[in-house]
């Protein structure tokens, strides 16, 4: 069971070419902290991708954001229902989030994301 809630290297999005191709052609999503770009997912498992510029915070406030990002769709994953491919774009001000706020803002997103 615990392996269902991992976060593994099939269930991310690595190569730049995948952030690329994902910004052309997924639908936006907008939070008043995130932008997610998604679209159907190609494999067998939604996969994640988090872009978090300087223009948010330091690499500390940076790492902290990714990982509650990381966090939120590592919990949700199973519970999308659909296979989709997710790209998370950190706002300025997204540093200053709690997790609980972080978590609120993308299940919405996650939740419209996962219907179209």
């Amino acid at each position: 069971m615990a392996a269902a809630y991992g976060f593994p290297k099939a269930v991310r999005l690595r190569r730049r070419r995948e952030f690329l191709s994902l910004q052309r052609e997924g639908r936006r999503h907008h939070t008043p902290h995130f932008v997610v770009i998604s679209r159907p997912g190609t494999g067998e498992l939604s996969r994640l991708g988090v872009t978090v510029s300087s223009r948010v915070g330091g690499a500390v406030e940076r790492n902290r954001v990714k990982r509650f990002v990381r966090e939120v769709f590592r919990l949700r994953r199973l519970a999308l229902g659909t296979i989709v491919e997710l790209l998370v774009i950190a706002k300025p001000g997204a540093a200053n989030l709690r997790y609980a706020e972080t978590a609120q803002q993308l299940e919405r997103a996650f939740a419209l994301a996962a219907r179209r």
